[in-house]
C-alpha cells in the first residue's frame, strides 16, 4: 500500500555537521499491517515517520501510495514531493504528547465534528441530534464516560482521556495509514494499558494499517503482525507472522547483537 524505494536523507550535507539519518530504506507497508518499530535513540525512527508523513523530504529515493480510485480499483501514485498538509488527508499521526491531538479550548463535540471532516463552516448547524447520538455511540467505545461530556472543553480531560480521544478521532477519519509515535510513553501505566488495548481493538475492528514506534520491547512483541528494528538509519530486522509471534525478549537482544557484530565485521573488511 505504501512503498519506500531507496529512501535516504542527509542533514547539513558538505559541512562538519553532516549526518546521514536514513540510508537507502526499502520498505513495503501492506494494507492491514500492524508494524511495531523499535531501535535506540538516533536509529532513524522519527526521521522515517517524518519522511512518510511529509514533514521531511528525502534527499534520495521515492515514496509511492496505493489507494482505491472512484471505481474501487487500486491505483498507485508517487507522493515523494507531496507536502505534509496534503498527506494529512490519508496519513494520520499521533504523538507522545497527549495534548497535541485535540483542540483543548474547544468542546468535545466540536472536536468530533472536525474529525468527521464536516469542517469549520456551519459548525453549529452541523451539530444536530442525530450527529450527537452518533458521537455518543462512538465515544462509548472508550469506556471513559466521555459520551456524557460532549459540551465540556477537551482541556478539562486527563492526559489518558485526551490520548484515547485522539486515537478515536484518528480512526474515525479513516486514514490509509496511522503512525503512532510512542503514543503511550507520556501516560501513567494504567492509562497506557487502556490506550494500548484500544489501539489493538481499533486496528482489528477497522482493519487499520498501523506503524507504532515504541521503546517498550514487550509492547513490540505483544502487538501487531510485524516488527522492524532500526539502527544507524537502516532497517536491520524485519520479522512478521509466526516468526514474530514466537519471538522473546532474549531472542530480540541476541539478534541485535549478532547483526551489530556482523556489521562491525563488514566495516572492518571495507577499511582493509
Amino acid at each position: 500500500m505504501i512503498k519506500l524505494e531507496n529512501i535516504g536523507i542527509t542533514f547539513n550535507p558538505g559541512t562538519p555537521d553532516e549526518n546521514t539519518a536514513l540510508k537507502s530504506i526499502n520498505l513495503n507497508i501492506n494494507k492491514g499491517d500492524f508494524i511495531t518499530v523499535i531501535g535506540s535513540n538516533g536509529a532513524g525512527k522519527s526521521t522515517l515517520y517524518n519522511i512518510i508523513s511529509g514533514t521531511l523530504t528525502p534527499t534520495k529515493g521515492k515514496i509511492f501510495l496505493e489507494l482505491e480510485d472512484s471505481n474501487g480499483n487500486l491505483a498507485a501514485r508517487e507522493i515523494t514531493k507531496d507536502p505534509e498538509y496534503k498527506r494529512a488527508a490519508y496519513i494520520g499521526r499521533i504523538f507522545q504528547n497527549p495534548l497535541l491531538g485535540t483542540a483543548g479550548k474547544m468542546s468535545l463535540e466540536d472536536n468530533m465534528v472536525i474529525c468527521s471532516k464536516k469542517g469549520w463552516k456551519g459548525l453549529r448547524i452541523s451539530l444536530n441530534r442525530k450527529l450527537r447520538a452518533e458521537f455518543k455511540e462512538k465515544l462509548k467505545q472508550l469506556n471513559m464516560g466521555l459520551e456524557d461530556r460532549l459540551n465540556d472543553n477537551v482541556e478539562q480531560f486527563s492526559g489518558g482521556q485526551r490520548q484515547a480521544l485522539t486515537l478515536l478521532m484518528a480512526v474515525l477519519s479513516k486514514p490509509a495509514i496511522l503512525l503512532l509515535d510512542e503514543h503511550t510513553a507520556a501516560l501513567d501505566p494504567t492509562n497506557a494499558a487502556i490506550v494500548m488495548e484500544l489501539t489493538r481493538k481499533f486496528a482489528e475492528e477497522y482493519n487499520l494499517t498501523v506503524m507504532m514506534v515504541t521503546h517498550n520491547m514487550q509492547q513490540a512483541l505483544d502487538y501487531g503482525n510485524r516488527l522492524l528494528m532500526m539502527d544507524g538509519g537502516e532497517i536491520i530486522l524485519d520479522i512478521a507472522g509466526e516468526e514474530k509471534a514466537k519471538l522473546t525478549l532474549d531472542d530480540l537482544a541476541e539478534r541485535f547483537k549478532q547483526i551489530k557484530k556482523q556489521s562491525m565485521t563488514n566495516d572492518q573488511m571495507v577499511l582493509q
